[in-house]
């Protein structure tokens, strides 16, 4: 993970997590407020570096930002 993911994640601890092969495809709590803090934090991050940077499929990344978040103009 390079400093922007670490910095776009809020990540406090350096320990590695844990990982999956496989994209996830749930909207939870967790990913809502992740997502939105990174969007926050930057206003040009693109969908699929959210896609990369969560592990979360592109359709449940759209559905965060659009239908529990409210914005409209995201790409």
């Amino acid at each position: 993970m390079d400093k922007r993911e670490f910095r776009l994640r809020g990540e406090m601890s350096t320990e590695d997590g844990e990982r999956s092969g496989s994209l996830k495809e749930v909207v939870t709590d967790e990913n809502i407020l992740k997502i939105h803090k990174m969007i926050l934090n930057d206003r040009k991050l693109k969908l699929n570096e959210i896609v990369d940077i969560l592990r979360i499929s592109t359709e449940c990344v759209h559905q965060n930002i659009h239908e529990y978040l409210g914005m409209r103009g995201f790409v």
